[in-house]
Order: structure tokens, then sequence, then C-alpha cells
């Protein structure tokens, strides 16, 4: 009766009956049999019915996997992920599974899954940090290292060795041995290296040395006429094609002082264009730019305005500009610029001119303005490869003649860029809208214009901005909202150029509270692009685009540098 009672007692009992159970027994026998290195025996004693304990299966995907029996292996982790979906061991195990099958997409969506299951050790970290390494995304690969005190540098060098003078270099690059590299510090090392103008491009490479990295920036150098004779004579003459040359001067001295001119001899649209840049107090974060801009241009503006009288077919503008820019890099996310210029311009050929409120825009006068702006990077997702970049922009302005007067001006703009694939650029789309209003009388030249043109930015890519070489074929006012939108595939590369193509659509309108100028209604361009990248620092535009609402065809081509 008493051995009864205690056999009821034993199998009622949870923690007796948990020593006792079948599971328990294997796992543990199981265990014992992988401690020891039988793998094979391990994975035999852990294989057991459909609705066995998750451990069971953990264990035997851990044998399974030491044998190399890869897809038994993500059997037996995906059976144990699926009886117990929050703990994020199972996920781990199964990205190594992946990993070890080259199927990277995998591996990284189920270490991603592991951590947002509150998985905090360390080898889920590096692990998702190595394989983005592997890929080359170095930003993705910062992100996770970063967290477990990763890379810590054994070294920082720069290849080839620049000419630039070394306490700038130095203040550039920021980093240094032996500390651990981040994110920001790479962010913000590619920020002043580019303000500093002399370096077309930059690229990091960490090679592992055991527990450290060694660290090497490779830099693409422009000294004097360019990286070479070759490149400087290709930026010089990129522009022949259309009546205008690009002399250039870079680091002149090692200081990064930098000259740069545009001289444009066509009869329609002369221009003569120079800067001067240097780094402020030896600061590369702070560039100073002095620069002086005069133009001669002829204009029709037979479709874009819209007064009483005659035409404007003909009208002559003469424009000359001076001013001084600060721009300054606080990080890798965000800097800032500012500026003042001072203009003069004069205008002929106005006869068709009628009423006062015509006459505003074509007043000769002199103005004063200053701007502030600023450039923010709000949204990274390095694993994604996709960033969304924002700027905004302010400028007062004075125009001195009695019918025009104090004047301002607002610009924003949003940018997103997105490269598909987790390496490589073989395809990259990117997204860009753009609006801007000024409020007051202004003189024509500081109109917005929407359309292909050399001197402007906004482009909508089906409508032409000159009619025989001239300007004013693209819509005019003081107010306009602009969207872009293009993919690019690589289609071939040599080493020496790369060829991109691919579409693009564009949508905007721009009005005027004159009722002088504007697009009248929304305007949709779309078409196809081709990009031709030459020695990487000179990239050539060719552009086919349609106005859909007008059914005009455009035929485009231009230099980029």
């Amino acid at each position: 009766m008493i051995l009864l009672l205690l056999l009821s007692v034993a199998l009622c009992s949870p923690t007796l009956a948990h020593q006792i159970s079948p599971d328990a027994a294997r796992l543990a026998a199981a265990q014992k049999a992988f401690d020891s290195a039988h793998w094979e025996e391990a994975a035999a004693l852990a294989q057991g019915p459909a609705n066995q304990s998750p451990d069971l299966d953990f264990l035997r995907g851990l044998a399974l996997a030491r044998q190399q029996q890869w897809n038994e292996a993500r059997q037996a982790f995906v059976s144990a992920h699926l009886k117990n979906p929050s703990d994020p061991r199972f996920l781990v195990e199964l990205a190594g599974v992946d990993y070890k099958q080259n199927n990277f997409p995998a591996a990284k969506r189920s270490l991603r899954a592991a951590l947002r299951l509150g998985s905090r050790d360390n080898y889920t970290r590096d692990f998702l940090g190595t394989i983005y390494f592997l890929e080359g995304n170095l930003e993705a690969a910062l992100k996770y290292w970063n967290a477990i005190d990763k890379p810590r540098l054994r070294t920082v060098a720069l290849q080839p060795p620049p000419h630039l003078d070394t306490t700038l270099l130095t203040r550039a690059v920021g980093f240094n041995a032996p500390q651990v590299l981040t994110a920001e510090a790479w962010l913000s090392a590619q920020a002043r290296l580019e303000n500093l103008g002399v370096f077309s491009h930059e690229r990091l490479e960490l090679k592992p040395e055991g527990e450290t990295f060694d660290a090497t920036v490779h830099v693409a150098e422009r000294n004097a006429w360019g990286d070479s004779k070759l490149e400087g004579a290709l930026a010089v003459l990129s522009g022949v094609p259309y009546a205008t040359v690009y002399p250039e001067l870079y680091n002149i001295g090692g200081r990064a002082m930098n000259f740069t001119s545009l001289l444009r001899w066509d009869p329609e649209k002369r221009r003569a264009f120079g800067a001067f840049s240097t780094p402020a107090f030896d600061n590369p974060a702070r560039r100073v730019q002095i620069y002086f801009d005069a133009r001669n241009e002829n204009w029709n503006l037979t479709n874009t305005f819209f007064g009483g009288g005659v035409p404007l077919s003909d009208m002559n503008m003469r424009r000359v500009a001076g001013g001084l820019e600060l721009h300054s890099v606080v990080n890798g996310r965000w800097s800032w610029s500012t500026g003042t210029e001072i203009a003069s311009r004069s205008f002929r050929n106005l006869s068709g001119l009628n009423s006062t409120a015509e006459k505003i825009f074509f007043t000769d006068a002199n103005s004063f303005s200053f701007w502030l702006r600023a450039d923010r990077s709000l949204w990274r997702v390095p694993e994604r490869r996709f960033t969304l970049d924002s700027s905004a922009e302010g400028r007062i302005a004075r125009t001195f003649a009695g019918n025009l007067g104090a004047s301002g001006t607002v610009r924003g703009s949003l940018d997103a860029h997105w490269l598909p694939r987790a390496t490589g650029d073989d395809y990259e789309m990117r997204a860009r809208l753009r609006a801007g209003a000024t409020l007051g009388r202004v003189p024509f030249d500081d109109l917005f214009q929407l359309g292909l043109e050399r001197d402007n930015d906004l482009w909508l890519r089906g409508h032409a901005g000159t009619t025989g070489g001239r300007k004013g074929a693209a819509p005019l006012g003081r107010r306009y909202f602009l969207a872009n939108w293009e993919m690019d595939k690589n289609v071939y590369s040599n080493g020496l150029f790369t060829v991109k193509f691919g579409p693009f659509l564009d949508n905007g309108a721009i009005a005027d509270s004159s009722g002088l100028f504007g697009s009248r209604q929304w305007q949709w361009d779309t078409g196809a692009q081709c990009k031709v990248r030459i020695l990487g620092s000179i990239t050539v535009v060719l552009i086919y685009g349609r106005d859909l609402r007008g059914g005009r065809n455009v035929f485009y081509g231009t230099a980029l540098r």
C-alpha cells in the first residue's frame, strides 16, 4: 500500500515526472555524446517524434551541422523555431547554416530577427556585422560592430600617399589607431575630405589582423590640372561640344586651395565664371569660396512670357555678380553654408513691354542678397542601402530700384537614394522632391525655371531650356514644385569607363502671381538617359525626353564633373 502511494505521488509530481521524462533522458544522452564530439550518435539520439522538445531539435541541428549536413540541420532548427518562436538561439544557428551555404540574405534575415527577439550576445552582432563586411557594406558592418566595441584599429594609412598638407589631412581623416572606428567617424571623414575639394572619391578598406584591423583610405587626389594629364585634359575640354572650357587648378601648394572656372563663347549665351576656395584657418571642415560670374545672354521668351505686347524673341540680359560663401561640415550627417552676393543686371531689346507690371521684371538694377542653407541626412538604413537626405535654404535680398525692393526666397528638397542589391551598384534608384517660392518683386534673372539648360539645376527632362540656342524655352516663375525619379542599370564597364542606362519620370509645375509667367498646368515628362562615367571623374549624360502633355521630344547631352 505504501509502495502504491509513493508511485502515485511520483507520477503526479511535475519535478519527478520531468526527471524520468523520455525527452529529458534522451536530451541528456545526446548532450553527452555531443560534448564528446560523437556527432553522429548525438544526432541519432536527438531524433524523435515531431512533437518532441525544441531543445532536442536544436541539439540535433547542432550535431548535423558539425557533420556538414546542412539541409537536415536547417530542418531541425526550423522545427525548433516553430515550436518556440521567442527563443533567438534557433534563428542564430539557422543563420549559421545559411552562411555556410553562401545564402547571405537568409542569414541576415535570421540574425536581424534574433536581435528583434532580444538577443544581446556579442556573437550575434559580430556575425551580422561580418556578413555585411564581406558584402562590402561597410556602414552596415560598423553599425553592428560598434555595439561590441569593434573594429579596433591597429594602423591607419592613405593610399596612394596624398600631396596634401599633413596637418590638413590628419584633421580631415579624424580617426587613428588604436581607437574603435565608428560609422559616424567614417561618415564625418568622408564629408571633410569631400569639403577639401581635392579628392574625386575615397574608399575605406579594412583588413583583419588578429583582433584588430588595418585601415587603408584609398583616395583619388586632384593636383594641378587633375589626377593625371589625361584626366585634366578631359576636364578642361569636356564642354567643347557646347562651346565651353573649364580651366581648373587643384591643391595649389598642397594646401587644398582650388581655382575652378568656366569660359563659354556661345554667341547666344556667353559666360565667364571663376571661383577660388580654401580651407578656413587650416580647418578641413570649414571652406571659404570667393566667386565672380559674368553673363551676356540672348533670350527668346515667345512661348514663356505672357505679356500683351510684341513677343520678346530677342531680349538681351547682361549680369555681373560676385560673392563670398562659407561651407561648414558639422559631422557626417549634416552641414551648413552661408554667403552673400552683389549683382548688377541690365536688359535690352524690350520694345514689346506695355504695362508697369511687365517692366518690373526687366528693370536695370543692382542688388544685395544673403542666404543660409542646411543639409541634413534624415534617415540612413545601411542594411537596405537606403538614404534620405534633405536641404533647406532661405535667402533675403534687396534690389535697389524704385519699383522692386526687398524680397525673400525659401527652397527645400528631399532626396532618396537606394541600391536594391546587397553588393555593387548594378541597379540604382533615385527620387527627388524639390519646391521653392519667392515673396516680393524680383528681377527677371531671379526667377526659377523648369527645363534642361546648362545653367539650371531644376531639370524637367522633357522640356528644352533653349530655342535655337537662346534661353527662355522652359517655363519660369516665382513658385515651383518638381519631382524627379530615375533608375540606372549598369550595361558595360571596362575599367576606363562605365555605361549606365535607365528610364526616368519627372513631373512639376511653376507659377507666378503676376500671371506673366508659369507652366499653366502640371507637366509630365518621361524618357531614358545614358550615363557614361569616364576615368571615374567625368560623367557624360545623354537624355531622350518626351513632354507627355505637349507631345514634344528632347535630345540633350552634357558633361557633369
